[in-house]
């Protein structure tokens, strides 16, 4: 596990935020007392898919939920563990990121709870060194499909209207699967740079060259100073033009990061941000279709979209 990233499960987080659905799920937060299905995402994203699975049936929430802070620094709170108690359904990323869950979960014991956690879904070994799984569009399906599933067995005589749902989401998703697969076509080995890997799993299903060294993506990631050869080498990126965009984590910033960032402003490069907690006002879907707008139009004119 990451230096950040341990530290991330160490501290715990601030208060559970309540995630809104596309058809229009309860906000409350009555444990269930309404005879919703309660699902607790540790980030917002799995919130919002469970939300919009479960729709009228479920009351989600999430732990993790503002786009304007470091994700890795929040302050545990007395009150997660109760609300966690309530939980039918708890779904979380996996690989590290988000182990404060299953420590407040076992706070919060019960037998009937079912984990999702999407590096499970998905098969993903221990050692997977990007632990950034939304971005990669083979995950939100799964993790859905296993929502509706454990919805359906909570909750039999709504089975169907769940795996209706799936379908729509599913559905939903063809717009930036086609989008990546179209971008692909048009900017095929585009060379860009990073800060950390956030990004990366879409970028690579883009067809898009990070040029940004992994073990510096990595040093960012896990809250450590980048070698002095991997920041020259990403110096050089800038100053040289060799890049033509620059995907900057607008939640995770120091004064390397922000080195980087003026380095590209000075340079003429555009900057697209990105988010590791899906930015208010938009549904998963929709957050993906945005960022990978906001990198043609880099690509194509040089705009930047510093924040979405």
């Amino acid at each position: 596990m990451s230096v950040r990233i341990k530290r991330l499960a160490a501290l715990g987080v601030a208060a559970l935020a309540v995630t809104g659905a596309l058809t229009g799920c309860s906000q409350s937060a009555s444990g269930g007392s309404d005879g919703k299905i309660v699902v607790v995402g540790a980030e917002n994203e799995y919130s919002d898919v469970a939300a919009q699975i479960g729709g009228k049936y479920v009351s989600a929430k999430a732990i993790m939920s503002n786009p304007n802070t470091d994700p890795h620094t929040f302050e545990a709170s007395a009150s997660v563990a109760k609300e966690l108690s309530s939980a039918q359904i708890l779904v979380q990323n996996g690989l590290g990121y988000d182990d404060f869950m299953t420590k407040l979960a076992k706070a919060s014991p019960n037998s009937s709870r079912k984990v999702i956690v999407a590096q499970d879904v998905l098969g993903l070994p221990d050692s997977t060194r990007n632990p950034h799984l939304w971005y990669d569009p083979k995950t939100m399906p799964a993790v859905a499909k296993r929502i509706a599933a454990d919805l359906g067995a909570l909750q039999p005589s709504h089975k169907q209207y769940f795996q209706d749902n799936l379908t729509t989401f599913n559905r939903s998703l063809e717009t930036w699967t086609n989008q990546l697969a179209s971008f692909k076509q048009t900017h095929a080995n585009a060379p860009v740079a990073v800060t950390e890997p956030v990004a990366d799993y879409a970028l690579q299903a883009a067809g898009v060259d990070v040029e940004t060294p992994w073990s510096l993506q990595a040093a960012i990631m896990n809250d450590t100073d980048p070698s002095p050869q991997n920041s020259a080498a990403q110096d050089a990126l800038f100053t040289g033009k060799h890049v033509k965009a620059f995907l900057y984590n607008q939640q995770v910033t120091d004064s390397i990061t922000s080195h980087y960032l003026s380095l590209a402003h000075d340079n003429g490069i555009p900057v697209v941000g990105v988010y590791e907690t899906m930015p208010t006002g938009y549904h998963y879907q929709k957050w993906m279709e945005a960022e990978l707008t906001a990198l043609q139009k880099a690509l194509t004119n040089g705009t930047s979209t510093e924040k979405l």
